[in-house]
């Protein structure tokens, strides 16, 4: 049998690390960074006579998150013990929530680039508090742990298994990475650990209803790294199959540098973990109108924006699929446009030369380092004719390594557009007499080799001479 054969068959749960001022169960700051252990208290370091005091607004923000993806909000809700160790989670014990979530039953849509919609179902949304970390020594020498991550308050989005592909899972997550980012309850730094996914991935023959045994990797924070791990893992428990062997229920990690995945430990199951009511915590109880109140407090969502977009601005449906997927590049998109007031050129400008630098540097969106007013402003000198579209180009590219006006980078450069009739006159007949050939093609019916002229003139002024003169004073002298 071939890999065709098969059908890849996944579920993800995606820990996003909520943006409250303070921890979940004590009153240590949340923010990254900080010397080692300089984040924590007697509560977060699990010292014996200390409570835990749930914080309130994490509630809240974990009911924005069930509301935003169509989850029904429980009434009664409640903290579990979950029972497990290791040496990052002092209680050895974590604070989760097992048989009463916050949220359940809800959908995610995503588009795929057939434009078919799919709706990947969640099983549910809950609460819990994150782990320290560990600080290994690359020698070998032992690790240190750092309990300024523990107790920093995290929703786990756990899907149905309903992701068929690695492609679909990346716009699954891309879609709940959007959605956290519009209703601002996470910062989603992938690279700072804000958001992680763990995936579950079997495989099993087409047309087989019962699922494969599944494997899951762990505290993923890269959407490229997401993919590959996908793609490696399901080609390997194919090959093992097929060689008659079985998929071992197990916990892998993901090597990102050989491309690969290695067993960690057994897989546990939910009652491995022995959770029970946390006794020191209240049952969580909420009124409609509390409810209520956070859903009128949503803001517009990717989705209405889109709509919006292509409905009153006009914008063709994938460079408004492409806009609205990040709030980043949306945000930019509208104080760009309402400086500048062209929103086909802004938005030309996102899906060409913006989104081949965040490709070519690989950066994410929110890490664009100029705002949308110096983005309006380089657009305006564009259409005043101020600079030139290549010069433009020039200008984006200083934008992504020192942000400041654009016109003030225009000016150190020496890159104001020539339009002076006298000046252009003269690179006209200089590149005329130079090029000979290219204007005995034109007058024997070549018309391209005008743009071939037009784009020596443009070489010979680096990029400044105002494009629309320089064709006009071609086509005059050409036609004499």
């Amino acid at each position: 049998m071939s890999k065709e054969d098969y059908e890849i068959v996944m579920g993800l749960e995606v820990h996003a690390e909520l943006s409250t001022k303070t921890k979940i169960f004590c009153s240590c700051p949340t923010e990254f960074g900080g010397e080692p252990n300089t984040h924590c208290c007697p509560v977060c370091m699990a010292m014996p006579g200390t409570l835990p005091v749930l914080n309130e607004k994490v509630v809240e923000y974990a009911i924005k998150a069930g509301l935003a993806t169509n989850c029904e909000i429980a009434r009664n809700s409640k903290n579990d013990r979950k029972n497990y160790f290791y040496p990052d989670l002092p209680k050895a014990y974590q604070i989760s929530q097992f048989d009463m979530p916050l949220c359940e039953k809800g959908y995610v849509e995503i588009t795929n680039k057939n434009e078919e919609k799919k709706k990947v179902r969640l099983t549910r949304i809950h609460i819990e508090e994150d782990a320290g970390k560990l600080n290994h020594d690359d020698y070998g020498r032992g690790s240190l742990v750092d309990l300024n991550r523990a107790g920093v308050p995290l929703i786990e989005i756990v899907s149905e298994p309903d992701l068929r592909s690695a492609e679909e899972a990346e716009m699954y997550l891309r879609k709940v990475k959007s959605i956290l980012e519009y209703i601002e309850v996470s910062d989603c730094k992938m690279q700072e650990g804000s958001l992680r996914a763990d995936v579950n991935v079997s495989v099993r023959k087409r047309g087989q209803a019962e699922y494969g045994t599944r494997t899951e990797m762990k505290n993923m924070n890269s959407f490229r790294s997401i993919v590959r791990a996908i793609e490696y893992e399901s080609n390997r428990q194919i090959e093992v199959l097929e060689e008659g062997g079985k998929i071992d229920q197990e916990t892998l990690r993901w090597d990102d540098v050989s491309g690969k995945t290695f067993s960690m430990r057994d897989k546990e199951d939910a009652q491995d973990y022995r959770y029970f009511p946390d006794p020191d915590l209240a049952l969580i109880k909420m009124s409609e109108e509390y409810i209520e109140n956070i859903k009128k407090s949503l803001p517009e969502l990717p989705e209405s924006r889109k709509k919006r977009y292509i409905e009153e601005i006009g914008l063709p449906e994938y460079d408004a699929n492409l806009i609205t997927a990040s709030k980043h590049l949306s945000n930019l998109f509208e104080k760009a446009s309402e400086i500048c007031g062209n929103y086909k050129a802004v938005s030309n400008f996102i899906m060409t030369d913006i989104t081949k630098f965040l490709n070519e540097k690989e950066l994410e969106p929110d890490q664009i380092p100029f705002s949308g007013e110096e983005l309006g402003n380089l657009i305006i000198l564009i259409d005043k004719g101020t600079i030139s579209t290549s010069i433009a180009k020039k200008v984006l590219a200083v934008l992504f390594e020192a942000p400041e006006d654009p016109m003030k980078i225009v000016e150190k450069n020496g890159w104001l557009q020539i339009s002076d009739e006298g000046a252009i006159k003269e690179v006209v007949l200089k590149i005329i007499e130079q090029n000979q050939q290219s204007v005995t093609d034109y007058k024997a019916g070549k018309k391209q080799a005008l743009g071939y002229l037009v784009g020596q003139a443009m070489k010979e002024t680096k990029g400044k001479a105002n494009p629309g003169m320089l064709n006009k004073m071609f086509m005059e002298e050409l036609e004499k």
